[in-house]
């Protein structure tokens, strides 16, 4: 079982920092494999007057100093093949944003490298549109696919937990869920994105029953007034409470190979 938790954004080494001490700790004890997230440039405002970020070299600065300090493993999302040659040697997973997930050159300039590459598949995606994303990651040391929901008319995301049954048994790669993200409400509130994180612990609980074992999840010490992804961003004090309940309801499972999920009569 993998967990990757942090803010939206990089703000600070020292509010980082706080945050990837917390999600560490609370990992190390359920015996999860711990990876930090944090992005330095939201490329995918809303509004163009959205923070965005550090910017790259403050946050290969910090996320150095970051790995020294907890010795933990890291992930942050690339927008444009000219960052990977930055943040290759720097971080652990290089992430494909959802919105870019069918964008071939940057897909496999990142599999060049060694890092792991999780890609986000896109809301407007089908499960079984994932074979076309992963025939473009043949040189890939490992791959990733993260689900955080699916277009659901205006604003809106739903999650198809029959899509996530299907990439279960069909592909043999690790599937994440972004329980985070797949609250959001996409521009809902005009000039930013929306949300409501009080259905982050539920659908974490039915994506860990179903068979998910691997999770993705947005924490802040202060989301009201963090900079992005606010309203679906988990409090860093309820962290712990979201991860004993997926590891309470957690079914047996395998991460590469397909599970028995079907109905055998109940003992």
């Amino acid at each position: 079982m993998r967990i990757i938790a942090g803010p939206c954004q990089h703000e600070t080494l020292a509010q980082s920092a706080e945050i990837a001490k917390e999600c560490k700790r609370v990992c190390d004890k359920y015996g999860i494999d711990y990876y930090f997230k944090a992005s330095f440039d939201k490329a995918n405002r809303t509004n163009v007057n959205g923070k965005r970020g550090v910017g790259l070299h403050s946050f290969v600065h910090d996320i150095l100093s970051l790995k020294d300090i907890l010795n933990v493993k890291t992930l942050t999302d690339i927008h444009e093949k000219d960052q990977i040659i930055w943040l290759k040697d720097i971080v652990d997973v290089l992430q494909i944003p959802a919105f870019l997930c069918r964008q071939t050159d940057l897909i496999q300039e990142a599999c060049k490298t060694n890092c792991i590459i999780n890609i986000k598949k896109g809301q407007f995606l089908a499960p079984w549109d994932v074979a076309g994303i992963l025939s473009k990651c043949t040189e890939a040391k490992e791959v990733w696919i993260t689900e955080r929901g699916t277009s659901f008319g205006y604003n809106t995301l739903v999650v198809d937990f029959t899509g996530l049954s299907y990439m279960l048994d069909n592909f043999d790669v690790p599937i994440i869920l972004d329980a985070t993200h797949s609250v959001q409400k996409p521009g809902g509130l005009g000039s930013s994105s929306g949300g409501n994180r009080n259905y982050v612990p539920g659908l974490s609980r039915a994506a860990s029953a179903l068979g998910i074992g691997n999770f993705f999840l947005e924490v802040h010490p202060d989301p009201d007034n963090a900079p992005s992804d606010g309203p679906n961003m988990l409090h860093l004090k309820d962290f712990e409470t979201v991860v004993a309940d997926i590891v309470k309801y957690s079914y047996r499972q395998r991460e590469t190979t397909p599970v028995d999920r079907h109905y055998t009569g109940f003992q």
